[in-house]
């Protein structure tokens, strides 16, 4: 471990730390201690300083776990602070760990940093044993009780920190209810109850190779150790991978008194949202469970009942869970996930935290908490990200189209999804990586589908609701979810699903679900625009007396944001066409215009000719032939963005790509030679693309390399750039045209062609009688260029950096090849947290960006920086260059809100760091 001044990471293992603490009582954490006591801890102690009824309890910290996994030992210190904080326990409790007459009961549950719903283990009811569980039963009153929680413990003990096979315990007590003729275990008596501990007891003997231990401190010791352990399970890395979360933060223990939901009917459990995670609406939302303890709500095992009806059942308590609802709330300014228990009529708060929701209810509850009062603008932008915009920018099912619907369940997380059916998550991995959209179906999902549901289109459920494990884990993916829809027969073992009326779903056909409303339709069902790309549009105003809820909270998060940002946000745009829509989308100029795009279709004979030119004048006469066209293009570009900079990068790749495929070529020349067919021009562009072959293009003859070599190419396109902008000036427009000489590697290069340049432009101004500015700059995109950037702004008056190339010079990278050789290995491996395309490698690419910013600018002040990668719509990247000082970023269009809505949120973000 790292050296660290905080005695808390001071530890090592097998020895005692003076003045480390590795135990917290719940009465000495809060909520700002989630690095030390983990999301779980640190709110259950917030939870208790505020008064609110938690069963006593204590936290095992983050750096113990860390100590552990470092070492394979415990922090030497570790059992005896235990020992301390477990006598405290009991002494207040009055009851002793495991005792035969009067058992203390405890939980041991996981608690990271960041939630992790389902992903690490639980231990409940920690403690029986053959003996203690007499004790319970005497305790309570009440045998099933106690027998159904000793098989509860048997089962999750044995799942958890043996290793036994789920599935054996589970076929066990399928086995239990057949026997006697029941649905639920509810319906099982204690005689029943009394069989099925033994059978798990001898499953464990013959799985574990050991009996299940009945000394209650064995049993508390090997469950923390197991939820350590479970920071490193496979299903817990996965999750971590697809959130982001850092491998190195290890997860906090948390052990609590039991209180017991399942003492019968004046018993339960529940979990409540202070507003819809869905929606965002407010209201009483979340599910209750009578006679049940907690897994069993998310586990989704048990269809629940909704939140309400608890005012019916148990209005004392009920009444009580509202109060407490709106206290966090307003505490915590957010949305609150509540987990609780009723014991024979008494509320028991059990976990507290700021709720994953929907990208829509993110939206509108950060603005209704701005109405209220409770936060600011710039906390309202903390509140939304630019992943949640863009999922709120997808297509939704058209209403009108002529559709089957063969069932309704929740609405658990929105979204149009369509795909293939599939019933287990093997499949589902499987056909998508073959390039198959497929929707898993499943009874209820658990932790172990999750990588089942990361490659799946969207999740239906035929039980649960929206707490349960398939609806907490797709909100949190932003992956579209139906869940409970109880008219749907899910059969896993023969993968199909019965609807009402008796038709039958095979794995493989196609089916349609709406997490918005929660609906099911046979086949494919169109999709149309979402509301929220209408109002990008302009298609739907904001503020209209019938606008769309959803469009009004977009509408104001969006003012926020561009009233924050210092960065300026420009398109990726080749054409008027995208570039009006770029504008309607909030671009303030084009960052990248590529021009290799227009010289494509009718043109490609004109840049053979090009290419096959023997001559002087044979060249000069096709360049001739493409000036008008370029300049027309430059015109409309200029209208479409009056006003705003037009980035214009001059010819970029190989010439060889603007000729016909190689083998396509010689199979054309072979049959026309075999038929004695005329075949000279194929036959001089055969011996063109072998003149032009390169082994590697990416690093060969293309961008300033190009335009130095190709007499004239470089020249006719400013000529171009520069009459559009002289013609749109004298027609009263506004054209601010800027010239980018792409793959720049030595300042050397761009001074030749800026001379060029230079004097094509004065020759422009002389015959059009218009003076121009047009600035000359450079895309960085060679390590070179980068390392040089000092040297290189003396002849530019901008930098673009173009971070696809820079990433694949400096890593050595051919983009079109790893990606699909081994980029998806280095990911499951951890070398990647995210692919270096799709996020920028700060480390790496990013050091050369911020030393080629910071160097360029001291030789010229006034040096204008942009990035022009697809990096310019991602929403971590454009943190990052919003931190190193760039002007501004370009992406695709349909990017465009996504990045004005991070540059907000990186102004506010930086904004608050300074005032901290």
């Amino acid at each position: 471990m790292s050296e660290n001044k905080d005695p808390h990471v001071a530890a090592q293992a097998g020895s005692s730390v003076e003045g480390v603490k590795f135990v917290y009582d719940f009465t000495e954490g809060n909520k700002d201690l989630k690095d030390l006591l983990g999301g779980k801890g640190a709110n259950l102690a917030e939870m208790t300083n505020l008064g609110l009824p938690v069963p006593p309890g204590f936290t095992i910290t983050t750096e113990a776990c860390k100590v552990y996994l470092d070492s394979g030992e415990e922090p030497a210190a570790l059992r005896d602070e235990v020992s301390a904080h477990l006598d405290a326990l009991e002494q207040r409790m009055g009851k002793k760990l495991g005792q035969a007459d009067n058992p203390l009961l405890v939980s041991v549950r996981s608690g990271a940093k960041f939630s992790m719903p389902g992903m690490m283990d639980t231990v409940l009811n920690i403690g029986l044993s053959d003996k203690s569980v007499q004790g319970l039963a005497k305790q309570a009153g009440d045998e099933r009780f106690a027998w159904d929680s000793y098989r509860r413990l048997i089962q999750m003990f044995g799942k958890t920190v043996l290793g036994v096979d789920g599935d054996l315990f589970e076929e066990a007590l399928e086995k239990a209810k057949e026997a006697k003729k029941v649905t639920v275990d509810t319906e099982l008596e204690a005689a029943d109850l009394k069989k099925l501990v033994t059978r798990f007891k001898k499953i464990v003997k013959t799985e574990a190779g050991r009996d299940f231990p009945q000394d209650p401190r064995e049993q508390m010791d090997l469950a923390i150790k197991a939820v350590f352990d479970s920071w490193n399970g496979d299903r817990a890395k996965l999750y971590r991978r697809q959130e982001r979360i850092p491998h190195d933060l290890g997860t906090a223990v948390n052990v609590c008194s039991m209180v017991f939901g399942n003492l019968g009917p004046d018993s339960g459990t529940g979990v409540a949202f202070t507003r819809d995670p869905a929606s965002g609406h407010q209201g009483v939302y979340g599910d209750y469970l009578q006679n049940a303890q907690g897994e069993d709500v998310v586990a989704g095992i048990r269809n629940t009942v909704p939140l309400a009806e608890l005012e019916q059942i148990d209005k004392q308590s009920y009444d009580q869970l509202m109060q407490i609802m709106e206290t966090l709330e307003n505490h915590y300014k957010d949305l609150c996930d509540i987990e609780f228990t009723i014991e024979r009529g008494r509320l028991w708060m059990l976990q507290t935290r700021v709720g994953k929701r929907t990208a829509g209810a993110a939206f509108r509850i950060a603005t209704q908490l701005v109405d209220q009062g409770l936060i600011d603008e710039a906390e309202a932008l903390q509140r939304v990200n630019g992943a949640q915009l863009a999922q709120l920018m997808f297509p939704r099912f058209d209403e009108n189209a002529k559709v089957e619907q063969v069932g309704r369940g929740i609405a658990a997380s929105p979204g149009a999804a369509v795909g293939k059916a599939v019933f287990d998550s093997y499949t589902a991995v499987k056909w998508s990586r073959s390039g198959e959209k497929v929707i898993l179906i499943r009874r209820e999902t658990n932790p172990d589908d999750l990588d089942g549901m990361i490659a799946a289109e969207g999740i239906l459920t035929s039980r649960g609701g929206k707490t349960s494990h398939a609806a907490v884990v797709a909100r949190g993916m932003g992956k579209t979810c139906v869940c409970g829809a109880e008219e749907l027969e899910v059969d896993t073992k023969r993968r199909r699903m019965t609807v009402p009326g008796g038709h039958v779903v095979e794995e493989g056909d196609l089916i349609s679900i709406d997490g918005s409303s929660g609906k099911v339709y046979l086949g494919e069902v169109p999709v149309v625009p979402s509301p929220v790309v209408e109002y990008f549009e302009g298609r739907m105003h904001a503020g209209a007396q019938d606008a769309d809820e959803l469009v009004e909270a977009v509408h104001r998060i969006m003012a926020f944001a561009d009233r924050k940002r210092r960065l300026r946000v420009r398109a990726n745009a080749d054409n008027a066409e995208d570039a009006l829509r770029a504008r309607r989308f909030g671009a303030q100029g084009i960052g990248l215009c590529r021009t290799e795009h227009m010289f494509l279709g009718d043109r490609r004979e004109l840049v053979e000719r090009l290419i096959l030119a023997d001559t002087e004048a044979e060249r000069e006469e096709s360049l001739k032939e493409l000036l008008p066209l370029q300049k027309q293009d430059f015109v409309e570009l200029f209208s479409a963005m009056d006003g705003l900079p037009v980035t214009i990068r001059l010819l970029d790749p190989p010439l060889h790509e603007f000729l016909p495929d190689i083998t396509e070529l010689s199979v054309r020349v072979a049959l026309a030679e075999s038929r004695q067919e005329p075949h000279e021009n194929e036959l001089r562009l055969l011996q063109a693309v072998h003149r032009l072959h390169e082994q590697n293009p990416m690093l060969g003859l293309r961008g300033v390399r190009l335009g130095l070599v190709i007499p004239g190419l470089f020249t006719m396109q400013v000529r171009a750039i520069a009459e559009a902008a002289a013609e749109r000036k004298n027609a009263k427009g506004d054209p601010r045209a800027e010239i980018m000489i792409p793959l720049v590697g030595t300042v050397q290069e761009l001074e030749i062609v800026r001379e060029e340049a230079d004097r094509v432009i004065a020759e422009v101004q002389a015959a059009s009688g218009t003076e121009l500015k047009l600035a000359i700059g450079t895309m960085i995109e060679l390590p070179r260029a980068a390392l040089t950037a000092a040297q290189i702004a003396e002849a530019a008056e901008f930098f673009s950096f173009g971070t696809n190339d820079l990433t694949q010079t400096v890593w050595g990278f051919s983009r079109d090849d790893v990606e699909a050789s081994f980029f998806t290995a280095y990911l499951e491996k951890g070398i990647f947290g995210v692919s270096p395309f799709e996020t920028i490698d700060k480390d790496g690419v990013g050091s050369l960006v911020a030393a080629a910013a910071k160097a360029g600018r001291e030789t010229r002040p006034d040096l204008k920086l942009g990035v022009c990668g697809e990096h310019g719509g991602d929403p971590e990247s454009v943190h990052f260059f919003h931190e190193v000082g760039l002007d501004y970023v370009s992406c695709s269009p349909f990017r465009i809100p996504v990045a004005r809505l991070e540059a907000g949120r990186a102004a506010s973000q930086s904004q608050g760091s300074d005032h901290r």
